[in-house]
C-alpha cells in the first residue's frame, strides 16, 4: 500500500486508508525503537531540511530525531537566522535550498496554507508541521497512535476536545481524523473560544460544561490556551478560567468512570490542567511524546517510498 498524496499538507487531504497506513506503519518503527540499536537505514542518503518559520521545541525535536533514526541527512533551517529577516520571499528561501539537492521539506509556519502554497511551486515531498491556526497533521496522527494504543481501538471511542478550539490547528486536524475513523467527538470550552457554526460544520457536539464533556468521553484531549494567537481578551482572567475550565484530580475523581488524559503541550499548568492530573495515572502525555517520533517516522517514509514510485 501508498498514500494516496505526494505531500502530507492535512488531515484533511488524507484517507482513511491513508491514516491506517500511517498508524500501522508507526507501529512497526515504534517496535524498532525499543531495540537497543533504534536506527534503520530506511532514508539513507535521503537530504531533509526542516523549515521552521515559526518557534517550536517538541516538535522540531521529535522530526530530527525521526530523520536521524531514519539515517536521513538532516539541515537545519531558522527564519530568524536567515536572510528571511533580510526580506528574502518564502519562494526564494525554499528554492535556494533546494538547489543544495534537498529530497523533501518539513515546514512550519505562522500563515496557514503556506506549505499549500510551497506544494504548487516545488516538486519535492512537503510535511506539514503546523501552519498558523489550520492543521497540525503529525499531532493528530500522533494523538490518535496514543488513544489506539491506550484503548485498543479508534472507532466508537467518546473523545472531547477541551480548551481553545479556536486557535487550535491541533483541534482542527484531531476533528478531521477522528470523525473519518469513527469516533465521535466534543468539543468544550467558553464559548468565545469554540467557533460559531462548528457542530454544523464538522460534524461535531459542542458543549460549554466541562465537567459534562468529562462525563461522556472516554479521552480528553486538552487543549493550550493560546494567548499569542488571541488578538483581544477572550475570558477575564487566567485565575477564572482554571476555575471554570480547568481539569483537576477532585474532578477526575467525581466522574463514575476512569477517563483518559491527553495534551498536546506545552502545559500551562494551573490554567486548562493542575499538575496532579497532568503527571497523574490518567495522563498519557509523555507516552504522546515518545509516540511522536515513531510516527513522523512513519510520515516521511511513506513520503519517500511515495516518491520513489
Amino acid at each position: 500500500m501508498k498514500l494516496s498524496t505526494p505531500h502530507l499538507l492535512g488531515i484533511k487531504d488524507l484517507t482513511r486508508e491513508d491514516i491506517s497506513l500511517i498508524l500501522s506503519t508507526a507501529q512497526q518503527f515504534k517496535d524498532v525503537l525499543q531495540r537497543p540499536v533504534k536506527k534503520v537505514p530506511s532514508l539513507r542518503d535521503v537530504t531533509i531540511v526542516n523549515l521552521f518559520f515559526e518557534n517550536s521545541t517538541r516538535t522540531r525535536m521529535s522530526f530530527e530525531l525521526a530523520e536521524r533514526r531514519l539515517s536521513a541527512d538532516v539541515l537545519n533551517f531558522t527564519a530568524s537566522a536567515s536572510s528571511v529577516a533580510k526580506g528574502e520571499t518564502l519562494l526564494d528561501t525554499v528554492n535556494n535550498i533546494l538547489s543544495m539537492k534537498v529530497d523533501m521539506v518539513v515546514m512550519r509556519h505562522s500563515a496557514s496554507g503556506a506549505p499549500h502554497f510551497l506544494a504548487k511551486h516545488i516538486s519535492c515531498p512537503i510535511l506539514n508541521a503546523g501552519d498558523g491556526i489550520n492543521e497540525h497533521p503529525t499531532q493528530a496522527l500522533l494523538d490518535a497512535f496514543s488513544m489506539q494504543e491506550k484503548t485498543g481501538k479508534l472507532e466508537g471511542l467518546k473523545v472531547a476536545i477541551i480548551g481553545d478550539v479556536m486557535h487550535s490547528r491541533v483541534a482542527l486536524s484531531n476533528i478531521y481524523l477522528l470523525t473519518k475513523m469513527g469516533v465521535e467527538v466534543t468539543v468544550a470550552g467558553p464559548p468565545t473560544l469554540i467557533p460559531k457554526h462548528m457542530a454544523e460544520a464538522l460534524n461535531v457536539r459542542v458543549e460549554y460544561n466541562v465537567k459534562k464533556a468529562l462525563q461522556w468521553c472516554d479521552v480528553a484531549n486538552v487543549l493550550r490556551i493560546q494567548l499569542e494567537r488571541q488578538s483581544q481578551p477572550l475570558f477575564s482572567s487566567l485565575r477564572e478560567y482554571n476555575q471554570a475550565y480547568g481539569i483537576n484530580r477532585r474532578m477526575l475523581e467525581s466522574l463514575n468512570k476512569e477517563i483518559v488524559i491527553m495534551h498536546p503541550g506545552p502545559i500551562n499548568r494551573g490554567v486548562e490542567l493542575d499538575s496532579d492530573v497532568a503527571d497523574g495515572p490518567a495522563s498519557i502525555i509523555l507516552n504522546q511524546v515518545e509516540n511522536g517520533v515513531a510516527v513522523r517516522m512513519a510520515a516521511l517514509y511513506l513520503l519517500r517510498v511515495n516518491r520513489e514510485n
